[in-house]
């Protein structure tokens, strides 16, 4: 299976997350800041190696909480 993630929200994300393409693991690539960016929203898709390949995606939604509350 090879995993893919697409970047719904907010359009500035797109440098945050990674994916690892074997595993689905989702990786964080830099900061996050409460105050500039409360909520991503991303899409995993999925695809197997089949033929003809099934696929299949989900979304997952970040909440990024203040820590000094």
């Amino acid at each position: 299976i090879s995993y893919s993630l697409q970047h719904l929200f907010p359009q500035g994300g797109r440098n945050v997350f990674e994916i690892d393409r074997n595993s689905g693991e989702i990786l964080l690539k830099g900061d996050l800041d409460f105050e500039d960016v409360g909520l991503y929203r991303l899409q995993v898709d999925a695809a197997d190696k089949g033929n003809p390949p099934l696929s299949g995606h989900c979304k997952v939604v970040v909440e990024v909480v203040d820590v000094n509350d």
